[in-house]
């Protein structure tokens, strides 16, 4: 499991400085302590402050997981900054953005910390405290308590500011000093003679308790465990005797009342109870420390390590308590001990989240552009090797070493699935380099959402498949060209066979924002419009239109063929005109796009902007350069996303389905095959210097996958079985 260890020690990353700063700090020793202790229990750790950037900072560490995969979990050591009730900061960031942590909510540490209120609500469940009172001011009436009694901060902990007063003069000192120290009235109770009584506990319904620990004090000094003695910056020596010696009455008495502290005030996970048993053998609750120490030094850790507990162990047995408490019910899938295929395919898979987003950056770093031959052999060899390493067969028939791979399993890829994705990223040779980066919900980086995720997914997707030892039984083909650039000029003939002979066809294109994948894709036709006539001269009159101005005025034209409700659309770019020096243009150029859904609309708008361009005045010629047919909707196809939708159901992966005006591959699918394209992960500004994948659909897009070529082994388990019978 990721676990971040959170805390505060140095950092003031705060917006403004204000209020009561914390003196609590936790030192970076005990911090590389906890955190060498969460990695032999084989947890992933990143240490991070409790500042203003703690979200962004968990976010990198911890994205959003899919169901059942256990998400990261926070290891709260964190006191503050500053302000008030410091140690309900962290938490209830925590709360507000849904990361779980170890130990208590914001609502029991702000009961703990104030103690007034925490004794109050003692006294209400009959859980004996010592008499108190609260002073705001020195000049108050002085509390009818018997001397000597305890003044400290009503707000602090670690013991902040306590002393021992035995009359009134010592008594309005002491609470003149908090106010001006803490500014914070005072808390005034009875001092209990006798022993200093620890109890941890650890857990939940109900916390078990560790053994008792008595506070030793010796013979110099007040008999109470000061902020000095804490920080062993005093001059005497406090010591420990765990377990405490107590008489097992006393022993079960301390016990409960620590349980019913814990529970009374709503502690999660572990807390240290801190009482005082006089010399008739009453016990009395001082406090509740919602967020023990855990320092070699503390009672906590040394209780524990009594129970069995060396640190590593505690560390990890928090972690544990914590993860039972959010996780338990319901319970997560056993990823220890997974069952049946589904379960081995998702815990491979989640086990290797940044596995996924490493190979993303390492594919990315990988230029491949469409002109770029040094780079589409690199990316060949990558992923030959990879296909060697799944025990990938190259099917002859439909690669031909230079454009088009085609590889498939042990079970062959005829009536199979075949999946279909492009290794050449489509971006011109000269334009600058998109570097790889992410943020707490992106990944970006060149041709990311295009090619590279999708590749990835892939991958993950087969080595899952292969570790549960099914990869080779699935029907199954994987094919990838290299002229996506080109508009598949010179792959798709291969391709249109290939996915001949396949059942069902997946194209490893991004899906939409919508956590859609598409059914339906329009074609499109890309013509090269050209316009030649005779040089004219600046200033001479002319009673007819020049080339330029007859050439805008025939793409006007064009563009009034667009029609909704055909669903045609034409449009023109990169006009472009040539001339002599000092005349007006006689040659003008123009790339011409239609995008359509049947052929018999872009048949009727050649045929239209044909007509358009009729003239004896100039030499006009409108050539069809590349056509990429339109992905249309079919049954098959729809019964395909409704198998896919099953399973995206079963994992509760977000899955819908919507038409595109792009076109893909996928039409050069025959209308007989059901085809699916957008499975790839989830993308957005596709094409652009600003393209990225959605880190959380990366992971969803693979088990996706995974998942429903898992169902394919399982299928084709079941034909053979009633084939044998």
């Amino acid at each position: 499991m990721k676990v971040a260890v959170v805390y505060n020690c140095d950092s003031q990353r705060v917006i403004n400085l204000f209020g009561m700063p914390n003196q609590e700090k936790i030192g970076m020793e005990i911090i590389d302590r906890i955190a060498a202790g969460l990695r032999k229990g084989g947890h992933q750790i990143k240490a991070i402050e409790g500042d203003k950037d703690l979200v962004n900072n968990l976010e990198h560490f911890m994205p959003r997981v899919v169901k059942g995969e256990l998400p990261g979990l926070v290891f709260n050591v964190s006191y503050g900054i500053q302000g008030q009730a410091r140690y309900t900061h962290v938490p209830s960031i925590l709360e507000m953005v849904g990361v779980p942590y170890v130990g208590s909510g914001p609502l029991a540490h702000s009961l703990a910390l104030d103690k007034v209120v925490a004794k109050m609500i003692f006294e209400q469940h009959g859980i004996p405290t010592p008499e108190f009172t609260v002073m705001d001011n020195p000049n108050a009436s002085a509390p009818d308590i018997p001397y000597p009694l305890i003044v400290k901060p009503k707000n602090e902990a670690v013991s902040f500011g306590i002393r021992i007063v035995h009359n009134e003069e010592e008594l309005r000192e002491g609470v003149t000093a908090i106010i001006e120290e803490f500014k914070q009235p005072a808390l005034v109770e009875r001092y209990i003679e006798g022993r200093e009584i620890n109890v941890g506990l650890i857990g939940n319904n109900p916390p078990e308790t560790l053994p008792p620990v008595e506070l030793i004090f010796g013979k110099t000094g007040p008999a109470i465990y000061t902020y000095e003695d804490k920080k062993r910056m005093s001059e005497r020596e406090v010591s420990w005797e765990c377990p405490a010696n107590l008489p097992e009455d006393v022993l079960e008495r301390a016990t409960n009342i620590a349980r019913r502290a814990f529970v009374t005030l709503g502690c999660y996970d572990c807390a240290r109870v801190d009482m005082r048993l006089d010399s008739d053998g009453n016990l009395f609750v001082l406090e509740v420390n919602s967020l023990p120490s855990m320092g070699e030094h503390g009672s906590f850790t040394i209780a524990a390590e009594r129970a069995g507990l060396d640190f590593d162990k505690l560390v990890c047995r928090l972690v544990d308590v914590a993860s039972a408490r959010y996780f338990g019910t319901p319970s997560p899938p056993d990823i220890a001990r997974p069952k049946d295929i589904g379960q081995k395919v998702f815990s491979y898979l989640i086990e290797r989240r940044d596995s996924l987003e490493r190979q993303v950056e390492r594919w990315c770093r990988l230029s491949s552009r469409t002109s770029d031959p040094t780079g589409m052999r690199e990316a060949t060899q990558v992923i030959n090797k990879f296909a060697t390493e799944m025990g990938l067969s190259v099917v002859d028939q439909f690669s031909d070493d230079r454009m088009i791979w085609t590889w498939q399993t042990k079970a062959g890829v005829d009536n199979g699935v075949l999946l279909l994705a492009h290794l050449d990223v489509p971006v011109d040779l000269q334009a600058p380099s998109v570097a790889f980066r992410r943020d707490p919900e992106w990944l970006y980086g060149e041709g990311v959402g295009t090619s590279r995720a999708p590749i990835v997914c892939m991958q993950f997707a087969f080595r899952a498949l292969k570790n549960v030892r099914k990869l080779k039984n699935i029907p199954l083909g994987l094919l990838l060209y290299t002229d996506e650039g080109r508009e598949c000029r010179y792959s798709s003939k291969l391709i249109r066979d290939a996915v001949a002979r396949a059942g069902q066809v997946l194209i490893l294109r991004p899906g939409n924002l919508d956590n859609s994948v598409i059914t339906q894709r329009r074609g499109w036709r890309k013509y090269l419009f050209t316009v030649r006539g005779e040089p004219r001269r600046l200033g001479k009159i002319y009673k007819k239109r020049g080339v330029l101005r007859w050439a805008t005025d025939c793409l006007d034209d064009f563009a009034k063929l667009t029609s909704r409700e055909k669903r045609v659309a034409v449009a023109a770019s990169e006009l472009k005109t040539e001339s002599y020096p000092q005349m007006l243009p006689h040659r003008a150029v123009a790339n011409i796009f239609v995008s359509y859904l049947n052929l018999k609309d872009a048949d009727a708008v050649e045929a239209s902007m044909l007509n358009t361009i009729k003239t004896r005045e100039f030499k006009c010629v409108l050539e069809l350069v590349s056509e990429r047919p339109p992905l249309k909707k079919s049954k098959k196809s729809e019964a395909l996303y409704r198998q896919l939708k099953d399973v995206a159901d079963r994992w509760e992966i977000p899955l819908a389905r919507e038409s595109s005006l792009s076109p893909s591959v996928g039409g050069l699918v025959p209308a007989k095959i059901p085809a699916i394209c957008g499975i790839g992960p989830v993308a957005r500004d596709v094409d652009t210097p600003q393209e990225s994948v959605l880190r959380i659909s990366l992971m969803q897009r693979t088990l996706l996958l995974a998942q429903y070529l898992a169902s394919k082994a399982r299928n084709n388990r079941e034909r053979h079985n009633d084939r044998k019978e």
